[in-house]
């Protein structure tokens, strides 16, 4: 373990990290935690990506940002600083692997090491910004422009859902495959079963900049 967290953080936390955590496994689809439950360990992902999204009281689900490896939960953190509990859902999005730091270690090494301090907090400005941006697409963005730039994200065919891509756009699968099936009667993509292959990049691409001017 102590290998895998030296790859993410200089010698002396990762050796600190590994002393007080334990190993962590779970599989691809697996909810980590919860809206509502209480927080009590703090992940140090090694290996995967997780998912955190949150659901409207209508039953719309959005992703808020993902976890990669060397990377801090924000959710989790807030959590544990303020003794509050989930206020999203995270799901392993692949296999993942990594340590649990309990919530007393987790204290104890804000107070002890600038290194996780830089670590825990550093991350908060990134994601505050990530979720400012993320707002404002979902409230002042159209759909079909937010839809263009997320096709345009990727490169060949885009093996998705219409139910995935309307979580990660934050609304409901129903306008996703209406957005979509428009695109395709004007030769931009084909649609296939779980598959969407681009034909007219440029078409989106004036789409969304449309959108933005």
């Amino acid at each position: 373990m102590k290998q895998a967290l030296a790859l993410h953080f200089d010698a002396t936390l990762a050796q600190a990290l590994a002393d007080a955590a334990h190993p962590f496994g779970a599989p691809a689809g697996m909810r980590l935690f919860a809206t509502g439950a209480l927080c009590r360990q703090f992940l140090l992902l090694t290996e995967g990506t997780v998912r955190v999204q949150s659901m409207s009281e209508a039953g719309r689900e959005i992703v808020l940002y993902r976890v990669n490896p060397g990377e801090s939960c924000v959710m989790t953190s807030a959590c544990l600083l303020g003794a509050r509990t989930y206020l999203a859902e995270g799901v392993a999005e692949t296999a993942l692997r990594g340590a649990l730091l309990p919530a007393p270690a987790f204290e104890r090494l804000l107070g002890e090491s600038t290194a996780f301090r830089s670590f825990v907090f550093g991350a908060f400005v990134q994601r505050l910004a990530g979720l400012v941006e993320k707002v404002g697409e979902v409230a002042l963005e159209r759909i079909d422009a937010r839809l263009a730039r997320f096709l345009l994200r990727h490169d060949g065919a885009i093996v998705c859902t219409h139910y995935a891509i309307a979580i990660e756009l934050g609304t409901a699968r129903e306008v996703v495959s209406r957005q979509l099936r428009g695109f395709e009667q004007r030769g931009w993509l084909t649609l296939r079963r779980g598959r969407i292959e681009l034909l007219d990049r440029a078409a989106l691409q004036a789409l969304h900049d449309e959108s933005v001017t």
